[in-house]
């Protein structure tokens, strides 16, 4: 039986820790329970928040609609063969503790995405990828309820239409359905990604002689806990900025005058320029406005010390977004939604 709570705080719902109140707030535990909800009679006229892990959203302001908790879990093998294994997991299962569970079990494809914070059915909304990998290298097909009709609809790779940090849940069909569960297609064995980033120098310091899913996985967790903070301590979102990606013209022209500017080659047309360098090249990094601010050691990350507003903190974006474009001729854009 669904039980809809009046006048909630979101507080603990979003790792940010805004104190922003929704006017309902309802927690689904399975599908029967998405079901009833849409039965409700205000479920299609009342605007509704979907709710994973809250780690990907600023909440500017109170949301005076319907706030929808996806706690769906379970893990369960699909099928296998000699090579893959196929694994479905719930919505809101943890993302890292789904990534946990992969190493523990030799399955490998997304050791490199450990310690992001959400839920399973979040990630493929965002495309998450860190560490030179991405979501949909490994996505095989999710499940979603779709709120007009109730209808369950099978979403293929393809179908989700994979960008950089992007997918057609943000784009075509934002706000049109529920995901209940996602599917992954995983190695049993493991392709190695550790070029990227501090990866090898940080195996090279722990001593791992030969490479292991699960060595990987812990250099991945160590470079994270060194660079971001815990949103438990400080309120934030992770990486608030996407890493813009700018003609290669661009990118040489801007290397004549800051010779020291970093940039990964996409292709023959396309540098992508890490978004924390630019932002601390305009003096952001570190910088503290009463409650809120960007961090000491992570310029991408916008915090909130206690008490900040989500306003605040949106009104903190656009200022580093003008600055950085005034400067560089790149204008950044947020990983983070607004609500």
């Amino acid at each position: 039986m669904l039980t809809i709570q009046s006048n909630v705080s979101l507080k603990p719902y979003n790792t940010f820790g805004i104190d922003a109140t929704a006017r309902y707030l309802v927690e689904v535990e399975n599908e029967e329970d998405i079901q009833t909800l849409l039965q409700l009679p205000n479920a299609h006229t009342s605007p509704m928040l979907i709710l994973g892990g809250g780690s990907n959203l600023l909440l500017t302001q109170d949301f005076n609609g319907l706030a929808v908790k996806i706690n769906l879990k379970g893990i369960q093998v699909v099928k296998e063969d000699q090579e893959h294994v196929w694994v479905r997991a719930g919505a809101g299962e943890s993302w890292h503790g789904f990534v946990m569970h992969c190493v523990e079990k030799g399955w490998a494809g997304i050791e490199n995405l450990s310690l992001i914070p959400g839920t399973v059915g979040a990630a493929p909304m965002q495309n998450i990828g860190a560490y030179g990998v991405e979501i949909k290298d490994t996505f095989d097909r999710l499940e979603a309820v779709q709120l007009s009709t109730g209808e369950k609809h099978i979403f293929t790779n393809a179908d989700c239409r994979f960008g950089y940090r992007d997918s057609v849940f943000k784009n075509e069909v934002k706000g049109q359905y529920i995901i209940s569960s996602v599917q992954f297609k995983l190695a049993k064995q493991p392709t190695f990604q550790v070029s990227y980033g501090d990866i090898q120098t940080t195996l090279t310091q722990m001593g791992v002689k030969e490479l292991s899913i699960r060595a990987v996985s812990e250099a991945v967790i160590k470079i994270r806990r060194s660079k971001l903070p815990d949103p438990a301590e400080i309120g934030n979102a992770g990486s608030f900025f996407k890493n813009p990606e700018i003609p290669a013209s661009q990118y040489e022209a801007l290397k004549i005058q800051y010779p020291a500017i970093p940039g990964y080659v996409i292709n023959d047309t396309t540098v992508k320029v890490p978004a924390g360098w630019l932002i601390e090249q305009n003096g952001w990094k570190g910088k503290r406005f009463g409650s809120i601010g960007v961090h000491t050691r992570q310029a991408l990350v916008l915090v909130n010390y206690g008490g900040g507003k989500g306003a605040d903190i949106q009104q903190l974006a656009y200022k580093i977004q003008n600055s950085v474009e005034e400067q560089f001729g790149i204008r950044l854009h947020t990983e983070v939604n607004f609500i």
